[in-house]
């Protein structure tokens, strides 16, 4: 459980349903001071924070969304468990004004909990456009408890809302015991569950008016638009394709200008080692061996991290990412897995660590670990730059123009239908044999389709998720950096062991379609997937460190001397898509599964896909006479 900070100041807890605007509640209350961390026995991250009001600090938990206290998932069971013996001395449950009986059945159920409940009715800017008022005097009656309205997004009600819960949380416990004993498989008996449903739905019908009849008929509009059987999956598409373009076009840029920054230390620091003296290999380990990579990784991994991510967020916040679940269920449920796995798939295009670290909103533990083994088939953002690399030489050709990026972007929505398909077809054959059974059940709220906060989805796309993952990927580059410049400079007997290990691979690598430097640049990029071009090329010059290409023409005459064709280069991409995943991916798998044996099934099931894979690519290549 969460620990009441040293000064024992009153702690208050946050409930609510998913999309009902706690999180901006949270942050407005508590601002910047706030940290995240997961519960004891638990990988269910929360945020705890302090909101001072009238001199005094109170410390506000965050706890993790929930349509209910039945405890189906790992969220719903902290979340109960901490209304239960958490001690919290308010417990504010956040609804939204825009579906407020459906959001009144967890205040019930709260309220058999705890009496030290305050409602507070957000987003009443939004239940006002749509035409839906709320009698709020009514709906406290009926509930005998505080409510508040809010609209946090404009940062109005709160210090009302901050003025209930000092009043809560200085009454004695005796003012405010429960009114009944909870049991909690009482919640499980259906007359009981059914008896919440009722009584939400009368409270509902008492407090709330629609002025307007047809309030959300955009909305049903949209979704006719964005879920419908013929015109859902081409938007979906289309929505891919513009986001990978926008990655694509828009990274090249601040890329360059980062990589030219970063470089530029490198030569100055090379500079300083040798004012003072540092011998040649000392330099080389630590400049050009581990801050080289280091350099690489962030230059070319944070310009479309920190693009992707804001659109992914962007596309949260407006709402259509359910719809892409509600959409691809259908299909996962074919595989015998979750229909969430659409989402936690999505976040794998940007990061599979991300990706897997999402797979904690699927309730089933089967669906869970189907849905982690499986994100890797997805290619993550450190993918994108060799992949493009080769469409554009290889596939699109170097002379298209300006139509280059486009087309490139439309071959890479290409590869990441196949990526999906595999990943169908993987999920398909796990539910068949290491993970047998049938798929659950699970509740897919489709939110309203709302104006997204701009700044909000910035700061949050940022902090949580591109500097999370760049400060993982940043501490592997680190140490294989120092591995790379030692197999590229060490050299007994006249051979370096980066030529040694190269040639040893090269009889699997030509099997493969590719060669032995291909298949040791996929092995030693584990750390990050951004280096393996630079050790391709590092390999085929000679060079003792990290190379780049000064353009896509002169790196297409490197590969091309050294043996490259079509089909060595659809066999790259091929592996590029399936193979195993990345040093921070399988860190975080550890991490959620708890366990080394389904890290090493997550690392293998790809891997060995992509062999295959590979192989079957250049035995149809040679079969047709393919160059």
């Amino acid at each position: 459980m969460v620990q009441r900070l040293d000064g024992g100041q009153p702690v208050i807890a946050l409930a609510g349903n998913p999309n009902v605007g706690k999180s901006t509640i949270f942050n407005c209350l508590t601002g910047m001071r706030q940290h995240t961390g997961n519960w004891a026995g638990k990988t269910i991250a929360c945020a705890q924070g302090t909101a001072s009001w009238n001199g005094q600090d109170y410390t506000v938990i965050d706890l993790p969304g929930t349509y209910s206290l039945i405890a189906h998932s790992a969220e719903e069971e902290v979340a109960r468990d901490f209304i239960r013996f958490g001690g919290a001395d308010a417990c504010v449950v956040v609804c939204d004004a825009t579906c407020l009986e459906r959001n009144l059945n967890l205040v019930l159920q709260i309220m058999s909990l705890t009496r030290r409940v305050i409602v507070c009715v957000n987003l009443c800017d939004e239940a006002a456009r749509k035409g839906i008022s709320i009698d709020f005097p009514r709906l406290s009656q009926l509930l005998g408890a505080p409510v508040v309205s809010a609209s946090a997004a404009r940062r109005q009600g709160l210090d009302r809302l901050m003025d209930e819960i000092a009043k809560m949380a200085s009454l004695p416990a005796s003012e405010t015991a429960a009114s009944k004993t909870f049991a909690p498989a009482a919640l499980l008996d259906e007359e009981t569950a059914l008896s919440f449903i009722a009584k939400a739905e009368k409270i509902s019908a008492s407090a709330v008016h629609f002025s307007r009849p047809d309030s959300r008929s955009l909305d049903r509009r949209l979704d006719r638009l964005f879920t419908g059987p013929l015109t859902a999956i081409p938007i979906m598409l289309l929505f891919l394709l513009g986001i990978f373009w926008l990655t694509i076009w828009g990274a090249n840029y601040p890329s360059a200008l980062l990589s030219s920054l970063l470089f530029g230390i490198e030569e100055r620091l090379l500079a300083l080692a040798q004012v003072l003296g540092a011998p040649a290999w000392l330099s080389g380990l630590l400049i050009q061996g581990m801050y080289r990579v280091l350099a690489w990784v962030v230059s070319v991994m944070l310009p479309p991290m920190a693009i992707f991510f804001p659109l992914f967020t962007l596309l949260e916040d407006l709402g259509y990412l359910p719809r892409v679940a509600f959409n691809l269920d259908p299909f996962f449920k074919k595989c015998r897995a979750c229909g969430k796995q659409a989402l936690t798939m999505c976040m794998g295009f940007g990061c599979n660590a991300c990706g897997v670290a999402g797979c904690r909103i699927i309730d089933s533990g089967r669906e869970r670990l189907i849905a982690i083994l499986t994100n890797s088939f997805v290619p993550c953002n450190g993918r994108f730059p060799t992949l493009l690399a080769l469409i554009s030489m290889f596939v699109v050709g170097l002379d298209c123009g300006s139509a280059g990026s486009l087309l490139s972007a439309a071959a890479m929505t290409g590869l990441i239908l196949f990526s999906i398909l595999m990943t169908f077809a993987a999920s398909y054959l796990l539910s068949r044999t290491l993970l047998k059974g049938e798929p659950s059940a699970f509740t897919l709220e489709l939110p309203p389709y709302r104006r997204p906060q701009v700044l909000r989805v910035l700061i949050r796309s940022v902090l949580d998720r591109t500097l999370f993952v760049l400060g993982r990927a940043v501490i592997i580059a680190i140490p294989a950096g120092l591995l790379i410049w030692t197999l590229a400079n060490v050299s007994p007997g006249g051979i370096s062991l980066l030529s040694r290990f190269s040639s040893f691979l090269d009889p699997l690598g030509r099997l493969m379609g590719m060669d032995g430097v291909i298949l040791t640049a996929f092995i030693l990029g584990w750390p990050a997937n951004e280096i393996v071009l630079p050790i391709i090329l590092m390999c085929y010059l000679s060079a003792g460190t990290l190379t780049d290409y000064e353009s896509l023409t002169n790196l297409h005459q490197i590969l091309t001397a050294n043996g490259w064709t079509l089909t060595t280069a659809l066999c790259t991409m091929t592996f590029c898509l399936f193979h195993w995943p990345c040093s921070t991916t399988c860190l975080t798998i550890k991490k959620e599964t708890g366990s080394l044996r389904w890290t090493i099934a997550a690392f293998l099931i790809p891997a060995l896909t992509g062999m295959l894979l590979c192989i079957t690519v250049a035995a149809v290549c040679r079969l047709i006479g393919l160059g």
